[in-house]
């Protein structure tokens, strides 16, 4: 199924043929070239199939003035060259100037236990405990965000308060949470 060429690309059949002729016959040079100038096949490729890519866009006027329609597309993949080798050194430069960023902490035990004893929570004593502690919103702030009397709120927080202590005791036991009343 032909679906024609692409939008901006050469009219008829004889400048499609115009440019398949030129990119056959002159494409493996170009990147062998920018290869041996870059040092980077890959990169070669990239910048000569970008040249051409934008040749077959404009192949109608590069070929109107009777300019080298090869000339064109060598300059342009020099030039893409040069400009991805300048935005690799720009990133150079920055890296000895500020270094290698550290891969960031990840979070420590207690935020891990924390995150995990809210995740058992009911997800209203859970929102209210976040929205109280983390968000550092007041009661009859909370209460308007979830559309609940104030009253509801708090008993959300001390409900809430009360389970996460149990979930976050470093003893299982909650019979045993009592630690003043074994000293005497």
């Amino acid at each position: 199924m032909s679906v024609g060429p692409p939008v901006g690309s050469p009219a008829g059949p004889a400048a499609e043929s115009s440019f398949e002729v030129v990119y056959a016959a002159t494409a493996p040079r170009l990147v062998h070239q920018l290869y041996l100038v870059i040092g980077d096949l890959s990169e070669a490729q990239d910048c000569v199939q970008e040249a051409y890519a934008r040749a077959w866009s404009r192949w109608d006027r590069i070929t109107a003035t009777g300019g080298d329609p090869v000339g064109w597309v060598k300059t342009t993949a020099y030039r893409l060259a040069i400009s991805r080798w300048r935005h690799f050194a720009a990133g150079l430069r920055a890296l000895r100037r500020h270094g290698v960023t550290r891969d960031p902490q990840g979070p420590n035990p207690d935020t891990v236990a924390v995150r995990d004893a809210l995740a058992a929570l009911p997800m209203n004593q859970r929102m209210a405990l976040v929205l109280y502690h983390i968000a550092d919103l007041t009661v009859d702030e909370i209460a308007a965000q979830l559309d609940v009397p104030s009253g509801t709120v708090k008993a959300r927080l001390s409900r809430g308060r009360k389970a996460l202590a149990a979930l976050l005791a470093d003893d299982p036991d909650p019979s045993s949470s009592n630690t003043e009343a074994s000293y005497v």
